[in-house]
């Protein structure tokens, strides 16, 4: 009985592309990749993958592969262990699942690989590390993991991917989550990724009356920036009026609008218009969450060539921390700020307006600062970021920082200015939005 469960497991397509406050989430693919996938800022499906939407059947056979994981799992993994994780167990009957397959030729070596695109010999190093993060065709181990990770987060949350769900309709969405709610009924809250654009162009109030009956409970929207310059600089292919119809749209359906706005994105050129529009627009969205996700910019990119050209300038640091001053100041609404990116160098959270004047202070601490202070906050800042996001620091990069530390302790004030600056830019170089 033991060997035939073991050959039902099957990797199944999870969401390697979510909202960090979905880390933790069973995600599901509704479609693959994204259908515009031009905005200039960002690094995702640019390397082979291609947009497509997924069948109803594909996505319930999904469903209750996942079903059938949480069932193994349920069984030979200790979850309620008074220890609390048990990875050795996990790890065991990963390598058991894997060593069925093997014995009944479904792989032909356990350390099979699916052509992955990091193993590109043209590609340079940082599209390389993020390709290892974004899993377009996930493996056995991810799968069982990623179950067992939700299961650890407690169980409660659902992500439904990959770019755009509100692409879907309705019926099609219902047909979904009331199979992931009939197999998890554990789950309570369902969230996705929209497009303002789709909201505002394609779905009615009352459309997405009908995907919160279903049970989507919050649609996270990269808003990026509230001015229609640079939207239209980043060809984001949707104007503020837009973003501002899309969130009144699900608000009114009694869904949660949470909004993605990216710090940086005007560069040097642009960024007084996009700290002061995008203020602007939020005050007219008035969104449950406005989540600051600062800009990297990735080689290959838009933004990257751009740059190369000289028709784009990174903005720095500083210009980047005063255009959440400006967009803290200005937001005339209620909403929740979270600052919840790797990316970012402040963390800055808090409620407006309520606690405004706490999140000024904050801001103000880091620009009061001099020269060399802010080089030291902006490392030890980068550094906390890497070991948050990866559990620890890798070899390489503790080779870099290994001179400053004594006794365990990080000592930045033995490296020179330009050591600083290259070595926290090597680490930004390794942080994922």
């Amino acid at each position: 009985m033991l060997a035939d469960n073991l050959l039902s497991i099957e990797p199944y397509e999870i969401c390697s592309i979510r909202p960090p406050t979905e880390n933790s989430s069973l995600t599901f693919r509704l479609a693959r990749n994204c259908y515009w996938n031009k905005c200039a800022f960002c690094p995702v499906y640019k390397n082979g993958a291609k947009f497509s939407r997924r069948s109803i059947h594909e996505i319930l056979n999904d469903i209750a592969t996942a079903k059938r994981i949480l069932n193994l799992l349920n069984e030979h993994v200790l979850l309620n262990s008074p220890f609390g994780r048990d990875d050795a167990t996990l790890y065991s009957l990963i390598a058991d699942v894997k060593n069925s397959h093997l014995n009944h030729g479904k792989i032909t070596n356990l350390n099979e690989k699916l052509n992955e695109p990091e193993d590109d010999p043209l590609l340079d190093e940082r599209t390389k590390w993020f390709l290892t993060w974004f899993k377009d065709k996930p493996a056995i181990e991810d799968s069982l993991i990623h179950v067992y990770s939700w299961i650890l987060g407690g169980g409660r949350n659902c992500f439904l991917g990959d770019a755009d769900a509100l692409i879907f309709k309705p019926e099609f969405m219902s047909n979904v989550t009331g199979a992931i709610r009939s197999n998890f009924p554990s789950i309570s809250r369902i969230t996705v990724y929209g497009r303002t654009k789709t909201a505002a162009a394609l779905r009615t109030v009352d459309d997405l009356k009908q995907f919160a009956e279903a049970g989507i409970n919050r649609i996270h929207f990269g808003m990026e920036s509230g001015s229609d310059e640079v939207l239209k600089m980043v060809n984001k292919g949707v104007t503020a009026a837009e973003h501002i119809a899309a969130a009144i749209k699900v608000r009114a359906a009694g869904i949660s609008c949470s909004v993605y706005v990216m710090p940086g994105i005007g560069g040097m050129e642009l960024s007084g218009q996009h700290g002061a529009g995008t203020a602007r627009t939020l005050s007219s969205m008035n969104p449950d969450f406005v989540r600051l996700r600062t800009l990297e910019i990735f080689p290959g990119t838009g933004l990257s060539n751009l740059a190369a050209s000289g028709k784009f300038t990174e903005a720095t640091e500083e210009q980047v921390v005063r255009e959440i001053r400006t967009i803290i100041l200005d937001t005339e609404c209620e909403t929740e700020i979270v600052s919840d990116s790797a990316t970012n160098l402040l963390e800055i959270n808090g409620r407006l307006p309520r606690d405004r004047k706490f999140m000024l202070e904050q801001i103000d601490s880091y620009l009061s600062l001099g020269r060399r202070e802010k080089l030291e906050f902006s490392f030890n800042s980068r550094i906390q970021s890497f070991i948050g996001q990866y559990g620890g620091l890798t070899a390489d990069m503790y080779s870099l920082i290994a001179r400053g530390v004594t006794d365990g302790m990080l000592d930045a004030s033995v490296f020179s200015d330009s050591e600083l600056l290259s070595i926290t830019r090597l680490i930004r170089n390794r942080l994922m939005p």
